[in-house]
């Protein structure tokens, strides 16, 4: 990579600044090879939306649990997804015997 990259010059308003960088390359401003990976821990994490089919009485009752602590319930069934998920992955990092999900399926019908 280079070693003495363009300096950046002082711009005067974001309009200016913004022409500047549609014309020019970014790589020729910085020397790649001395970046430094940096850590961004107060980034909301990615999320994705997914459909899921469930039966109306656990919704009922996952509504009726998250109007009771003043969550939406969606952001309720995350949480208790990510909990059991959590716990799921330590019981079987110390081989334990879990849940299975026939056994748990059974009172909602799967």
């Amino acid at each position: 990579m280079k070693t003495n990259p363009k300096s950046i010059p002082e711009f005067k308003n974001e309009d200016e600044e913004r022409e500047f960088w549609a014309k020019h390359s970014p790589l020729d401003f910085f020397d790649l090879s001395t970046a430094k990976r940096v850590k961004l821990p107060n980034l909301k994490p990615t999320t994705k939306s997914i459909s899921i089919r469930l039966p109306e009485s656990l919704i009922d009752e996952l509504k009726v649990l998250a109007n009771s602590m003043d969550v939406p319930y969606q952001s309720l069934a995350k949480i208790y997804l990510a909990r059991e998920v959590a716990m799921e992955r330590r019981a079987r990092l110390v081989n334990s015997p879990s849940l299975s999900v026939a056994e748990d399926s059974v009172e909602y019908g799967k």
